[in-house]
C-alpha cells in the first residue's frame, strides 16, 4: 500500500512542478478565520482522519464501487466506509454515482477538490515514512529516560 503512496506522490509532485506550482514562503502559516478557527478545525478534523487519507489515496485517478474500495483499504470496516464516505461527499471531496441497475451499483471518485488534496496528502505520507526510523528510535530513548 505505501508503494501506491510513493508512486501516486511522485506522480502528483512532476504535475504540480510541471504547473510552476511555487509554495510562498508564508503558505506554511496556519492562518484562523474570523470564527475563532472552528472551520479550519473541522476542515482538518475531516482531511486528517487516517480514513479519509487512506481513501482519496486509493481513489486516485479511479472510480471504484464500494466494495472494491473497502477492499483495497486495509482495516476498515463496513460502517466506517460508508460513514467516511458519506462525509468525504458532503465535503465535496468524493463524488456518489448510482446507476439505476438492479441490483443498483454504486461507484465513487474523486471531485476536483478531491484530487486537489492528494498532493499534500501524499506529501505528509512521504514524510512519515521517510522518518519512522528517526521516530522509532526517539520513542526507545524516551522510554529508556522515563524507566
Amino acid at each position: 500500500m505505501m508503494r501506491q503512496y510513493r508512486c501516486a506522490y511522485k506522480r502528483h509532485m512532476r504535475v504540480r512542478e510541471a504547473q510552476g506550482a511555487i509554495m510562498s514562503q508564508h503558505e506554511h502559516i496556519c492562518m484562523i478565520r474570523g470564527d475563532g478557527g472552528r472551520t479550519l478545525r473541522a476542515i482538518l478534523d475531516r482531511i486528517c482522519n487516517k480514513w479519509t487519507l487512506l481513501i482519496v489515496a486509493t481513489l486516485d485517478d479511479r472510480t471504484l464501487r464500494f466494495t472494491d474500495l473497502r477492499g483495497q483499504v486495509p482495516g476498515i470496516s463496513q460502517r466506517m466506509l460508508t460513514l467516511t464516505l458519506r462525509n468525504l461527499e458532503r465535503d465535496g471531496l468524493v463524488a456518489r454515482t448510482v446507476h439505476a441497475e438492479v441490483p443498483p451499483r454504486v461507484e465513487y471518485a474523486l471531485t476536483d477538490t478531491g484530487r486537489s488534496l492528494l498532493a499534500p496528502a501524499l506529501a505528509l505520507a512521504r514524510w512519515a515514512t521517510d522518518h519512522v526510523p528517526d521516530i522509532e528510535a526517539s520513542r526507545l530513548a524516551y522510554a529508556a529516560q522515563m524507566s
